[in-house]
């Protein structure tokens, strides 16, 4: 029985206009415009539209550089940015406005600055950003689509009471989601200072 050969790996090229990479750029200029329709107008409804064309927007991107074989370095950087500056902004511009608690807030960034320190230690010993697991990418769109299901039971008040606990449900998963995946990426980080240390030795 004949084995089918493996898929060629994919590698990153030095482009920057692919369309994934279009795609990225539209989905950072969504966070300005969401968060003047949340803070400014209090458009709430308007905000949630925004906010969940760019999360759907996370897995066109990466679906299309697959697809397309335009898997680009730059692309590798705009999608996990792309990611933190929309949670960032919808975080900050929900606390600010009232429309999830600060603990919250703080369990999602505290996870951020953990692997933020991270990285800062990788890059001292010559290592880059470990790369991205299912379980953080799996979190991050629960965690996009928790976001708008929460404002919209809020900027619509005939839906709440079906709509609040459906995007606080995937909030909680999201959370825990995201500190699993903390978890593993710094066990990537020890394993791999553990080897230097191995190696100096």
């Amino acid at each position: 029985m004949s084995q089918q050969a493996a898929p060629p790996p994919i590698v990153a090229s030095n482009r920057i206009w692919t369309i994934p990479n279009v795609i990225s750029f539209i989905r950072l200029l969504g966070v300005p415009l969401f968060l003047y329709l949340l803070l400014g107008p209090h458009h709430d409804v308007a905000a949630v539209i925004v906010l969940a064309i760019g999360g759907t927007t996370d897995w066109v991107d990466g679906f299309v550089a697959r697809r397309m074989n335009s898997v680009s370095r730059l692309g590798e950087l705009l999608d996990p940015f792309a990611d933190r500056l929309y949670i960032l902004a919808t975080l900050i511009g929900f606390t600010v406005r009232g429309v999830v608690p600060y603990w919250l807030t703080g369990a999602l960034l505290l996870r951020e600055a953990v692997l933020a320190v991270a990285l800062v230690v990788l890059r001292r010993h010559g290592y880059g950003p470990p790369p991205v697991h299912y379980v953080g990418k799996t979190g991050t769109f629960v965690l996009l689509a928790a976001l708008p299901a929460i404002l919209l039971a809020r900027a619509v008040p005939s839906i709440d009471s079906w709509m609040g606990p459906v995007g606080w449900g995937l909030a909680w998963w999201a959370l825990a989601l995201y500190w699993a995946a903390g978890v593993l990426y710094l066990a990537q980080t020890a394993q791999l200072l553990r080897a230097d240390r191995l190696a100096a030795g």
